[in-house]
């Protein structure tokens, strides 16, 4: 079955197609989720809200785009939602304490696996992991980021280079072991 024919099904309401959409894209998902939640349990609540919000807007996507990317846009919402019903992202904007991160030697996350570095950025201050997710790995701009979570642009590039300061100074201790 085509994505399309899969998309057609679902807006009609045919529950092994909604099962075959969720099962081909809940594992993805769930990894977005998991970058944001501070817990497993949490981060199942959001993709749950997720996938509820995914199959009663269905049929607001208009088929011009990456239907994996509507649905991944779908998931980072929820899950900034999520965080910010509980609130849970605090920004801090104190920019001295990033300013010292010029000169880290970046080739170390080179020499980490990709899960010690999910791991790492898991631990991460939740608002340092919100906006290093939304900016490194989901792709969002400061703009976007400042938008998103009510914060002005500076404090998103601020936050940014704390989370990598954050991280580079963990991986220098974990090599100096």
């Amino acid at each position: 079955m085509t994505e399309d024919e899969l998309i057609d099904k679902c807006l009609r309401g045919d529950h092994r197609a909604q099962k075959a959409l969720f099962d081909k894209f809940s594992g993805k998902m769930m990894s977005v989720c998991m970058r944001y939640a501070a817990e497993r349990e949490q981060a199942e609540d959001v993709l749950q809200d997720g996938f509820v919000k995914i199959f009663g807007h269905l049929s607001k996507f208009k088929r011009e785009g990456s239907f994996e990317g509507w649905i991944r846009r779908t998931m980072v919402n929820t899950s900034l939602d999520s965080l910010r019903k509980k609130r849970a992202v605090t920004i801090d904007t104190d920019i001295s304490e990033a300013e010292y991160l010029a000169g880290t030697d970046e080739k170390s996350l080179g020499k980490l696996r990709l899960e010690e570095l999910m791991k790492l950025i898991h631990e991460m201050p939740t608002g340092y992991r919100t906006v290093f997710n939304m900016y490194a790995i989901e792709g969002y701009s400061h703009r976007e980021i400042a938008d998103e979570l009510g914060i002005t642009e500076s404090t998103s590039k601020t936050q940014f280079r704390k989370a990598r300061t954050y991280l580079m100074n963990i991986i220098g201790e974990r090599e100096n072991i």
